[in-house]
C-alpha cells in the first residue's frame, strides 16, 4: 500500500519542477508546458488527498476531470494567442516582448 505523503511528494516535486520551468523558461511554449505540469500536480493532490481522505474518491475524480478541462481551454486560448503574438511580432520570445515591459 502506498501512503499518502508518497503522493503529495511527487505532487510536489511536480510541481517545483513546473515552477522552476515557469521561471527559467524565455519561450513562450515552455512556459506554457510548465503550467500544465503545475495543474497536473494540482489534480494529483486532490485525487491522492479525497481518494485516501475516507470520502467518496469520486469527488476527488470529478474535480480532477474539472481541472483537465480548464487545462485544455487554457491551453486551446494561450496557443491561439501566441500565434497572435507571433503574427505581430515575429517572436514568442518573452525578452523581444517589449510591450509587456512596465
Amino acid at each position: 500500500m502506498i501512503w499518502l505523503h508518497w503522493y503529495l511528494l511527487v505532487a510536489l516535486l511536480l510541481f517545483c519542477i513546473g515552477l522552476y520551468g515557469l521561471v527559467q523558461r524565455r519561450s513562450l511554449i515552455g512556459m506554457l508546458i510548465a503550467l500544465e505540469l503545475m495543474l497536473a500536480a494540482v489534480s494529483l493532490n486532490v485525487v491522492a488527498i479525497t481518494s485516501l481522505s475516507g470520502r467518496s474518491s469520486s469527488v476527488g475524480q470529478v474535480v480532477a476531470l474539472i481541472l483537465i478541462g480548464v487545462a485544455a481551454a487554457e491551453g486551446a486560448i494561450a496557443l491561439s494567442l501566441f500565434v497572435a503574438i507571433q503574427r505581430e511580432v515575429q517572436s514568442i520570445d518573452v525578452e523581444d516582448l517589449s510591450e509587456l515591459k512596465g
